[in-house]
């Protein structure tokens, strides 16, 4: 006798079965997840920690970055070593020159990089990294200020150090509280927080950045500006005297926006599809209506030099199309359109 069909997918026992291909309840993901959330919050409380303990000498800090007038020379061993590494890329792509250089290398022939103008910035969590001392007393014997970041302050580099910042944490995320985790992480925090202020202590502009970042999108973010992608030539402009009738060739002309001009060719207003919309739906003869009273007065308008990056987040934070571009005495330059923005790769 034949047993009966059965629509249940038949599987070998135990044999290619793939965790990921298996019913979502059968997968014991709920402790993982409550494992990963624990040590996301453990590195977070630690930043938090160092965030609280704060002090002025962080501003000391951020002064002495701010006088070099050579370079950052960042330094550390082993995972502080990497986190050198990320913190002199930030600093230099933040408009102050650093590098990364390696103790143990630079006692074996590469301390010709380092200048009497310079600064140094050294991590280490226990502060007594002997790798670290040799570089340590050239800069001494050179008179270059040195930023410490440690978990240990009355550590030897601590000691030794013109400025110590503490990234101390009381325990590493790392279950067995061995390998380096949340005191990385407090350093990074730390080492951005300087990079951060340094930058707001320079007064470093996006257009700045945008120097050092010229490549990608991020490239065309910092540098396409309106001017680069508005309509210049063939736009319709209007007068506060023309009529609802002048307008509605234009409007299909300039997909949906019109700006309105006074005299000395000063932004006004706009007419849009919508002010049209509505004025049907409330006046019967509605061509012959002057634009100065269907239209929307002081309008927002984009400014010659503005980033487009910049007009792209007001026009979605508004729910507009189309901005009037205007000088600084406010007269009219040109129209962007958000779609033309789009189409440039800005975002």
């Amino acid at each position: 006798m034949r047993p009966e069909a059965t629509t249940e997918p038949r599987k070998a026992d135990g044999a290619g079965e793939n965790p990921s291909h298996l019913e979502a309840d059968a997968v014991p993901s709920f402790p993982l997840v409550e494992a990963g959330r624990r040590i996301l919050l453990s590195e977070a409380d630690a930043v938090a920690g160092v965030a609280r303990r704060l002090n002025p000498t962080f501003a000391e800090a951020v002064e002495i970055l701010y006088r070099t007038q050579g370079r950052i020379i960042v330094t550390g061993v082993g995972k502080s070593g990497i986190i050198a590494r990320k913190l002199a890329a930030t600093f230099t792509s933040t408009g102050t020159p650093a590098t990364f250089l390696h103790p143990v290398d630079g006692l074996h022939g590469d301390l010709g990089i380092v200048s009497r103008e310079d600064t140094g910035i050294f991590l280490s969590k226990s502060g007594a990294t002997s790798e670290l001392a040799g570089l340590m007393q050239y800069m001494v014997r050179l008179g270059l200020p040195i930023v410490a970041l440690t978990g240990r302050p009355d550590s030897p580099l601590g000691r030794n150090a013109t400025v110590v910042l503490d990234c101390g944490v009381t325990q590493e995320a790392c279950p067995m509280d061995l390998a380096p985790t949340s005191s990385t992480t407090a350093t990074l925090a730390m080492g951005d927080a300087l990079a951060m202020v340094l930058l707001e202590r320079k007064g470093f502009r996006p257009e700045d950045f945008a120097r050092f970042h010229p490549g990608g999108s991020l490239g065309r973010h910092l540098t396409l500006r309106v001017e680069d992608v508005m309509v210049s030539e063939d736009y319709p402009e209007l007068g506060t005297e023309a009529t609802i009738r002048d307008c509605i060739v234009p409007l299909a002309h300039m997909r949906g926006t019109v700006p309105i001009v006074d005299g000395d060719r000063r932004v006004t207003g706009v007419i849009t599809t919508g002010d049209l919309t509505r004025l049907m739906n409330r006046e019967e003869d509605f061509l012959g209506i002057r634009v100065r009273d269907a239209m929307t007065v002081h309008p927002r308008t984009a400014e010659m030099g503005q980033l487009a990056g910049a007009v792209v987040r007001e026009m979605e934070e508004f729910g507009v199309m189309a901005l009037p571009v205007v000088d600084g005495q406010g007269r009219l330059q040109g129209v962007v359109h958000l779609h033309d923005i789009l189409r440039s790769g800005v975002v």
